[in-house]
């Protein structure tokens, strides 16, 4: 088995795992939901369960890692004999994210060109269905995307995660906050901004607490086994509540500007129209490009927010991959190289069927979902939540919270341990149940949230 490889310091372990947080979750689909669900009553639910919540949950991911110093896979065995099952099902979550993930990875590497090369084109409507239905151009740009990726984890830890990640999470920040200071200071921006920022507590439901509940959970890269990856290779030195809360606090920085940025423009541009925020996944591939368009300087600052998705979607993807090769690593003794190969071949082999899917095979449907769409669907609808769920039920009523605990006071003070105990043991499952039961009725519209 190869040594297992450690972050050279506290600033690379945070910015690594801070780039597993932060994602294409965090620059579209926190906007999108802000916007539909009351925009500063949305904002204000969310801080507060990522003050809580979040953090009882990354905090205990971590701590596992540590604790173990190994992947998820060996990891829950290692702690509790009759509770390995859980890693092969905490594994089994980035095995089915990973090909259709870079998939749209490639479809934000082909945007970040598109704005460059032909920003007319890309705003037109029937450009992003064009693309995705095609069968051989998207294929392409997810191929960079996956060598981009695969490259990355190659490296291993310390020359692969740590270096890219040193460089790209810091740009990533720049280049937010600048768009987010040039959106806000355009003129008809205000209302915009009045609607994200100031909380209308009239609008506040089950629903909006739910859908922040939910984004907070796939944002921050929880019961994937990433955190637990990462984990592993955090030194002991190295205290776990400050690291979770400066993880945390980049997370949640860049989806409240995220938000900043994208809800004024898309208002502006959209005259005050809430309708034109709610379009999901095309309000990234369909409706920026039109406001970028209509934008003094457009071309520029489309390409400036591309990167800056194209940033996030590939530290995100890195850390999917990782977990999956420092699996195979501690569970087969297999070489880093040949495990990285291998899951990118696997990953190229169901990406190009998931690509294929939205073209030739549009026809294939899979109790009702489109290929990709069931991926999606079954890995963060499913698998996810009942990964989270089973590891707050582990870590409370088998290991118990005392081992996560002393785990995190082998180097320091954790202040608020009775908080932690009562909310892995009773308030986090009840609620990730919630999230699951939620996901699975909406998905077949059983309830609309």
């Amino acid at each position: 088995m190869e040594n297992r490889n450690t972050f050279t310091g506290k600033i690379g372990f945070i910015l690594a795992a801070a780039g597993s947080a932060v994602g294409l979750g965090n620059l579209w689909r926190f906007p999108y939901l802000a916007a539909k669900y009351g925009g500063g009553a949305f904002l204000f639910v969310y801080i507060l369960l990522a003050v809580t919540f979040g953090t009882v949950l990354m905090i205990t991911e971590i701590s596992i890692g540590r604790k173990t110093q190994l992947s998820p896979l060996a990891a829950f065995g290692k702690l509790s004999k009759k509770w390995g099952w859980l890693g092969k099902l905490a594994t089994f979550v980035p095995v089915l994210i990973f090909p259709y993930y870079c998939l749209i990875g490639g479809w934000v590497t082909k945007y970040t060109y598109a704005t460059i090369a032909d920003l007319g084109a890309a705003a037109q409507d029937s450009y992003f269905g064009g693309y995705v239905s095609s069968s051989v151009e998207p294929l392409v740009w997810f191929g960079v995307f996956l060598a981009l990726t695969t490259l990355v984890v190659l490296f291993g830890v310390n020359k692969g995660i740590e270096k890219l990640s040193k460089i790209l999470m810091p740009a990533l920040l720049v280049i937010t906050v600048g768009l987010s200071v040039y959106v806000v200071t355009r003129p008809g921006s205000l209302p915009g901004i009045k609607y994200y920022l100031l909380p209308n507590f009239k609008e506040l439901s089950f629903k909006t607490f739910l859908a922040a509940l939910g984004q907070l959970f796939y944002s921050m890269s929880l019961a994937m086994g990433i955190m637990i990856t990462y984990g592993s290779y955090l030194s002991k030195e190295e205290k776990i509540t400050e690291a979770t809360h400066k993880i945390e606090l980049f997370d949640t920085a860049i989806a409240f500007l995220a938000g900043l940025m994208i809800i004024p423009a898309v208002f502006n541009f959209s005259g005050g129209d809430k309708t034109a925020l709610s379009t999901g996944p095309s309000l990234m591939f369909q409706t920026l490009p039109k406001v970028f368009n209509e934008m003094p300087a457009g071309r520029i600052i489309g390409a400036l927010f591309f990167f800056l998705v194209l940033f996030a979607a590939l530290t995100s993807s890195v850390s999917i991959l990782e977990a999956i090769v420092s699996g195979i690593i501690d569970e087969f003794g297999m070489k880093r190289v040949p495990a990285t190969l291998i899951v990118a071949a696997y990953g190229a082999a169901l990406g190009a069927v998931c690509s294929l899917g939205f073209g030739i095979w549009s026809n294939i449907k899979i109790i009702g979902f489109g290929i990709l769409d069931f991926l999606d669907f079954i890995s963060n609808n499913v698998f996810l939540p009942l990964v989270g769920m089973f590891t707050c039920i582990m870590v409370g009523f088998v290991i118990k919270p005392k081992s996560i605990i002393d785990e995190v006071e082998s180097n320091g003070t954790f202040r608020s341990k009775g908080f932690y105990s009562v909310m892995v043991k009773w308030i986090a499952p009840i609620f990730i149940f919630a999230i699951l039961i939620s996901g699975i009725l909406q998905s077949f519209g059983i309830l609309k949230i």
